[in-house]
C-alpha cells in the first residue's frame, strides 16, 4: 500500500471559502433536539476567566504529556493530537468532560486529570497547546478499484469532500468552518483538524453519525451530525484519511542552509 503527504493549498482564493461558508449555513438543518439535558450551563465556567498564559500552562499541561505527547503531538492514534488546536476549543473540551457531558473514547481516563481544574487553568493549558506546531500525517492514495469513486486515489475522495463538498447531497466543503490548511477557527471554537490521526477522527465521524450527545449546548454537534450522517463508510475513511495528511504546505519549507565559508 502505498501512501502521500497530502499538502493544503495555503493560497485558495478566500471568496471560495466565504461562498463554502455560506453554503454551510444554508443548506444545514441540525438534527431534532433530542430532549433537555440535566447538567449546568459550560459558559458560566469561564464567565470570570482571562486570556490563558501560555507559560503558566505548559506547567500545567504535564500531566497530558503522556497521552497527547509533550508538546500536543500525540504518537497514539487512539488520543487525538492537540498541538495547535485553539485556547478556546481545547477549553471547552476539558470542561464538558469535567462536567461530564462528554463521555465517549477515552474521555473518561482524562476525568481524573481535569475535574480538579479551574477554569482559568483550562484556559491556561488551552493557551500552551495553542502555541504548539502540530505536526502531520500521511494520507493513503491507493488507488480506489470498484464503486462511484472507482479510479480516484483513496485521499481524494477525502479531498474533494473537503475541499468542495457536494451541493448534490447538500454537503458543504468541510473547508468553510476547518480552514483550508484544517487549522480551524479560534472564533466560534471549530477544531483544528489538519493532521489528525485518522483512526480518531473516523471514530469522531462515526460518533456523530450515531447522533447522540449529552452536550447542554448542541449547536456544534448537531452542525456535525447532520454533515456526519451523509457520509458513507467509504467517504469517512477517505476524509480520515486525507485529515492525517493535511497541513500548510509552508511546513514543508526547508530552512536555507548557510553559505559555506569561502
Amino acid at each position: 500500500m502505498r501512501h502521500a503527504r497530502v499538502l493544503a493549498v495555503s493560497a485558495l482564493a478566500t471568496a471560495v471559502v466565504v461562498a463554502a461558508a455560506a453554503f454551510a449555513q444554508t443548506t444545514l438543518t441540525p438534527l431534532p433536539d433530542t430532549g433537555p439535558i440535566q447538567t449546568a450551563s459550560l459558559e458560566v465556567d469561564f464567565k470570570k476567566t482571562t486570556w490563558g498564559d501560555a507559560k503558566a500552562g505548559q506547567g500545567k499541561a504535564a500531566a497530558c504529556a503522556a497521552c497527547h505527547g509533550a508538546d500536543g503531538n500525540s504518537t497514539l492514534d487512539m488520543y487525538p493530537s492537540i498541538a495547535g488546536q485553539s485556547e478556546r476549543y481545547v477549553a471547552q473540551q476539558m470542561a464538558l468532560i469535567a462536567n461530564g457531558q462528554r463521555t465517549s473514547g477515552a474521555s473518561a481516563a482524562m476525568v481524573p486529570f481535569v475535574q480538579n481544574l479551574t477554569p482559568q487553568d483550562m484556559r491556561d493549558i488551552g493557551a500552551f497547546f495553542a502555541t504548539q506546531k502540530a505536526g502531520a500525517g500521511i494520507a493513503d492514495d491507493t488507488a480506489v478499484a470498484e464503486g462511484p469513486y472507482k479510479g480516484m486515489k483513496f485521499y481524494e475522495i477525502g479531498q474533494q469532500l473537503y475541499r468542495g463538498g457536494d451541493a448534490k447531497r447538500g454537503l458543504p466543503a468541510c473547508m468553510a468552518c476547518h480552514g483550508p490548511a484544517g487549522a480551524g477557527n479560534p472564533g466560534p471554537a471549530y477544531p483544528h483538524v489538519g493532521g489528525q490521526h485518522a483512526s480518531y477522527v473516523a471514530r469522531r465521524l462515526q460518533e456523530y453519525q450515531a447522533g447522540h450527545t449529552s452536550e447542554t449546548d448542541k449547536a456544534h454537534f448537531q452542525i456535525m451530525a447532520t454533515v456526519a450522517s451523509k457520509l458513507t463508510e467509504q467517504e469517512v475513511q477517505a476524509l480520515s484519511s486525507y485529515l492525517q495528511g493535511l497541513h500548510n504546505r509552508a511546513d514543508d519549507a526547508v530552512p536555507a542552509q548557510p553559505a559555506a565559508a569561502p
